[in-house]
């Protein structure tokens, strides 16, 4: 038997002795949730950071294709442990190599597991770590292309109400947002006629890759690789998106749009920006314009447009409403309004404040209380318009929602995983 099977048979052995979430979880000794980290990079550090200040939680395990990534997660992991008084990650529960996160789900210790590795691995990775029995929250995008997608929603819908799952797309919690949301929802902009999205962000650095097998370079440098990462519109025009859909509380019918590897380095094959236009139900438009490449982070923005109002939110500029119905969520909107005063007084230029500690805390929260959510299909949802986006733009041509659901669409990264032994 592989591992994988292994994995499926012992959690259809564990279904029989599960304790409730209210038992598990009832007294402070045992409210601390046990987490597995698969993927030990920046974005990994940053959910951890947030989750463990917020929640109680306790690094318990770690999983990484590469032992150097898998060495600085132990030693952030247990930076994390030590604040809360907990011991270190143990040396038997850290995994490299190619099948180090199957051997992290055989773990009987680890109650959730958060997913942070490259988009293509995480249809799959999913699939296992539900069909281990552990809840997961996966950082987007859900998968790469359609099919990935498709997988990741049998598994969500195969998951009833025995687990919480979640996707990484954070910036509806965020408190600004969040009441932008429910202002939009009941009327104060009345109907929405267009929608103007954008995200311009600086490059992605190369990783040095001398002396690496190209499947190795190409998986740490994934930023710059269409068929590792799914490039740089679902890597970030797709938060503005999952915002849209969101709000618009639906998906797209069709998009048509261009783009161009412009202004990036002679290194990979990811394009470097891209201009959508998507048509929603209700005669809506949505202009989406994204770009990854330079040194300068520029901003981003999502913009409704109403009969009786317009309203936006920036990540760094202000999340307000003009028209019949103002208001202004209080987040400056220059950095230069600032002043030490206004600091103290819990000023910001920032609207993602609070946005990865609500979604974490959400996540803990759904597991300690038994109130288990699965946002899997709505995260796919997000992850589909951004490849329908992306792909209207590499063919140049028109691409509706039913073809690109309907019709076979997989990217294959023809990466020899087996080549990466660990420990």
């Amino acid at each position: 038997m592989n591992r994988r099977n292994f994995i499926r048979s012992a959690s259809i052995l564990s279904t029989l002795t599960v304790l409730k979430p209210e038992i598990v979880f009832a007294t402070n000794n045992n409210s601390t949730v046990r987490i597995g980290l698969v993927g030990c990079g920046n974005r990994a550090a940053g959910i951890l950071g947030s989750m463990s200040e917020n929640a109680n939680i306790r690094v318990v395990a770690l999983a990484d294709l590469f032992e150097d990534k898998l060495e600085k997660g132990i030693a952030f992991a247990n930076t994390l442990n030590q604040k809360r008084n907990y011991a270190p990650v143990g040396k038997n529960n850290t995994y490299s190599g190619h099948d180090a996160y199957l051997r992290l789900l055989e773990n009987k210790d680890v109650d959730a597991v958060i997913i942070a590795s490259p988009g293509y691995s995480h249809p799959q990775m999913l699939e296992d770590t539900v069909a281990a029995g552990k809840h997961v929250y996966c950082e987007k995008p859900m998968a790469i292309d359609a099919d990935g997608c498709q997988q990741i929603i049998k598994t969500a819908r195969n998951i009833g109400n025995r687990l919480s799952a979640f996707d990484g797309f954070q910036v509806k919690f965020a408190t600004p947002y969040a009441e932008m949301g429910k202002r939009i929802k009941r009327g104060d902009i009345g109907d929405i006629v267009t929608v103007q999205l954008y995200y311009f962000s600086s490059g992605a650095p190369i990783i040095p890759h001398e002396g690496m097998s190209y499947d190795e370079m190409r998986i740490r440098n994934h930023y710059h690789f269409h068929e590792i990462s799914g490039g740089c519109y679902l890597d970030q025009a797709i938060h503005m998106i999952d915002t849209c859909n969101w709000i618009l509380d639906t998906t797209p019918i069709y998009a048509i749009g261009d783009g161009t590897k412009k202004g990036g380095p002679d290194f990979g094959n990811a394009w470097t920006n891209y201009q959508v236009i998507y048509k929603y139900p209700g005669e809506i438009n949505v202009s989406v314009h994204s770009a990854k490449f330079g040194k300068v982070f520029g901003d981003v923005c999502a913009r409704f447009i109403g009969t009786e109002g317009i309203a936006e939110a920036h990540y760094s500029g202000g999340v307000f409403i003009n028209g019949t119905h103002k208001w202004d969520s209080g987040i400056v909107r220059s950095a230069a309004e600032l002043t030490p005063e206004s600091i103290a007084q819990g000023a910001s230029s920032s609207s993602l404040d609070d946005a990865d500690p609500n979604k974490g805390k959400a996540f803990i929260d759904s597991i300690t209380t038994g109130k288990y959510l699965n946002q899997l299909e709505s995260g796919c949802n997000s992850t589909l318009t951004a490849i329908l986006g992306r792909e209207a733009a590499s063919k140049q041509e028109k691409v509706t929602w039913d073809e690109l659901v309907y019709t076979p669409h997989r990217i294959d990264p023809n990466l020899d995983l087996k080549q990466f032994t660990g420990k």
